[in-house]
């Protein structure tokens, strides 16, 4: 495993360096912000990359990204202090291979890298609980947002199926951009009586505006617009 240390104090590194390399771990080189790291590690092209968060000139968070498009086979690890549940989430959101705390004692922080090895992110203990309960929270919330759409979209299949015949002839065209006159012309009525029919259409969906109707026939595959030739 070679591996690169990013961090911007220097005594942090040294002593990391050399407790990774006591336990057989290749250290390929340091940076101490995102900008070395960036420029380090297309030349260096370690195995894992040892990633702090707070750094002068930007976050560890914002170099995760750019690595993974361009590198993606390299593995980030964060190694920080911060130990808060919007740091933690960020991180994997953005790519982040694992996340561990440097309260870790030696043994523990050689054990977890190791799991690099077969495919597993190493976490901190405590940190993976806090992980399943976010993605339980976020399947959850996607549930509930499915259940709304589905029953909005019920209940605009009845708003439209409380519609006459006629007002649905008038919704198609005005949904094609025929002005009132024309849609008349075609219907064989009066411009007042479309006008009628479309505050009708207009009350029925709870729409305010012709623009809401149109992008309305749009979204809706269940109304199909036909051409009028």
């Amino acid at each position: 495993m070679k591996v690169m240390l990013v961090d911007d104090h220097s005594l942090f590194l040294e002593g990391l360096q050399y407790l990774l390399e006591t336990h057989g771990i290749e250290v390929a080189g340091t940076a101490g912000n995102c900008t070395q790291a960036m420029e380090r590690v297309r030349t260096l092209k370690p195995d894992v990359i040892l990633l702090d968060i707070e750094m002068p000139g930007g976050s560890g968070l914002d170099a995760i990204r750019p690595i993974k498009q361009e590198m993606p086979e390299v593995k980030i690890v964060l190694l920080t202090s911060f130990n808060d549940d919007e740091n933690l989430f960020e991180a994997v959101k953005r790519g982040a291979n694992g996340y561990l705390l440097k309260n870790l004692n030696a043994e523990e922080l050689i054990a977890l890298l190791h799991t690099l090895e077969q495919g597993e992110a190493p976490l901190s203990p405590g940190l993976a609980a806090r992980l399943l309960e976010e993605f339980a929270r976020q399947a959850a919330e996607k549930r509930q947002d499915s259940l709304i759409d589905r029953e909005e979209a019920a209940g605009r299949e009845e708003r439209v199926g409380k519609l006459t015949g006629r007002q649905n002839q008038v919704l198609n065209l005005v949904a094609q951009g025929m002005s009132y006159k024309e849609i008349g012309a075609v219907l064989g009525l009066s411009e007042r009586t479309i006008k009628y029919h479309m505050e009708r259409i207009l009350e029925v969906l709870r729409l305010e505006n012709r623009a809401q109707v149109i992008a309305h026939v749009a979204r809706e595959s269940s109304i199909r617009v036909d051409k009028i030739k």
